[in-house]
């Protein structure tokens, strides 16, 4: 049964309006033009100075943090692709996650901040995070290497982890996507069942912001939606998903699909869950912690 805690999640966010800005088209462009005039910062919290020692540097332009824990000399290299239905930036949140698996696990984590659509396109930021796993894995080995993300960064990890077997490296250790979009068509009628019950994710808006992401691209593309690229090859995959995710409709899709491939996945469903419920102060959320810190640490 759904925690207490986990049961509380849905009324706060619909007190604090978490579905309005994806209502309709017309309100995610509003969200997106208040963005573009007043920025949100992408800057990681001062109280993570207690835990890691970061840097940045800028690839192509766009700043990468490096998150290394104190005193720690890492073996290991994973890359956090954030979400934010491509058109918002990291949050506390992820930089949370980040700090609470990368002190766990003893794992090095570059954190590239791409930029948001419709600056940034899929066309233009995978091949470029594509580049950073290319770089990462030559100084950690792709045995010592992850990708993970959520919501849209898990669309994004996904398509990388592609691009990489497409270039003809090896696999990498591990791909961990919390409640990616996988199919930006949206068309799979279990969207509309779902919707109802998701206090986070409306299917007019998020369209609205796909169509800007895909940029010249058609949404059947692979960079764009990676559930239509060949899945062979592409080692080792996690998936989390909730039953009251909107984006459960394409984790279970795909799911069928990688059995299909006999690709190695660990399918984790947690009933009665919302969208990129592991980054969440939940019991269920930290169960989640818990998995991915195991396979950090394998």
């Amino acid at each position: 049964m759904p925690s207490l805690a986990s049961k509380l999640m849905p009324p706060l966010m619909r007190l604090r309006g978490s579905k309005k800005i994806f209502s309709s088209a017309e309100a995610t462009l509003g969200h997106i033009a208040e963005l573009a005039l007043r920025p949100v910062s992408y800057c990681p919290p001062r109280k993570l100075d207690q835990r890691l020692r970061l840097g940045v540097t800028r690839v192509h332009g766009w700043p990468v943090y490096e998150a290394v824990p104190l005193k720690a000399k890492p073996t290991r290299c994973a890359i956090y692709v954030h979400g934010g239905a491509w058109i918002r930036e990291i949050t506390a949140a992820h930089w949370r996650l980040i700090a609470d698996l990368a002190t766990a696990t003893g794992t090095r984590f570059l954190i590239p901040i791409y930029p948001l659509a419709p600056t940034g396109t899929a066309g233009t930021v995978i091949p470029q995070i594509t580049e950073l796993a290319v770089q990462a894995c030559a100084e950690a080995g792709a045995e010592n290497t992850f990708i993970m993300g959520d919501s849209a960064g898990g669309s994004i990890a996904l398509a990388v982890a592609m691009q990489l077997r497409d270039q003809g490296h090896p696999p990498l250790r591990n791909t961990l996507l919390i409640s990616p979009a996988l199919d930006l068509n949206f068309s799979d009628p279990l969207i509309d069942q779902i919707e109802p019950l998701d206090p986070m994710l409306a299917k007019p808006g998020v369209q609205t912001a796909a169509s800007l992401w895909k940029g010249d691209l058609s949404l059947d593309h692979p960079l764009v939606s990676p559930m239509f690229g060949e899945l062979a090859g592409l080692g080792p995959l996690t998936l989390f998903s909730g039953t009251h995710d909107a984006a459960h409709a394409d984790a279970r899709r795909f799911a069928a699909l990688a059995k299909d491939a006999n690709l190695q996945l660990h399918y984790q469903v947690m009933p009665g869950m919302l969208h990129v419920y592991p980054l969440m102060p939940i019991p269920e959320g930290r169960q989640a912690r818990n998995v991915m810190k195991a396979i950090l640490a394998s």
